[in-house]
């Protein structure tokens, strides 16, 4: 069961005077909780996002048993966000000396992190879409629909393609040529609605 506040009540000892000491900072705390709502609206778990939240700000290996402690969450949600993280390939297990539990990590860099998010989703939703498309061009039924049908079609066909082609140029570039490109874009737009009007 998750508890989505800043300190829970200890009901396994039947105390619930007694609060839980929190072990994070008020704004770490704050941090983890609003990654899991937008997780949520993301189509993501409010658990795994929070996870994934709480083992990028720590910048370090940490256990299910410690995560569970700190997120108030059961064990087994733990175990089950953690194999959903590691489909995304947004966490990784690592061994320390001298303990027997298995730990978790994921990148400290925050581009590192865009583009694994960026990646696995095109792969799981942009990339099949475009690949139906292109089904349904293929298909010898395609030519007897209408015009206007087969138009549309192409055309999202075309938009996602390069949609596509543009986001993995950008994907390969390194993060200080990326922030050059993003600047240079707003100032582009800048330019274009100063021209507009």
């Amino acid at each position: 069961m998750e508890i989505d506040c800043w300190q829970a009540t200890d009901t396994a000892m039947n105390t619930p005077s007694e609060v839980l000491p929190d072990s994070l900072s008020p704004i770490r705390r704050r941090f983890v909780m609003h990654w899991g709502e937008m997780g949520s609206r993301w189509g993501v778990n409010r658990t795994v996002a929070q996870i994934h939240a709480l083992l990028f700000l720590s910048g370090r290996p940490m256990d299910a048993e410690e995560i569970a402690e700190i997120l108030f969450v059961a064990r087994s949600n733990v175990s089950n966000s953690i194999r959903e993280l590691q489909n995304l390939n947004l966490v990784r297990t690592v061994h320390l000396i001298g303990s027997r539990r298995e730990h978790f990590e994921t990148s400290r860099d925050v581009w590192e992190l865009m583009r694994t998010v960026v990646r696995e989703r095109k792969a799981r939703e942009f990339d099949p879409t475009v690949g139906v498309l292109k089904e349904f061009m293929a298909d010898p039924q395609f030519a007897a629909e209408d015009k206007e049908v087969r138009k549309r079609i192409e055309d999202t066909h075309g938009l996602m393609q390069a949609m596509s082609g543009w986001g993995e140029e950008m994907l390969r570039l390194e993060p200080a040529t990326l922030m050059k490109v993003m600047k240079l874009g707003n100032r582009i737009q800048k330019l274009l609605r100063e021209n507009g009007k």
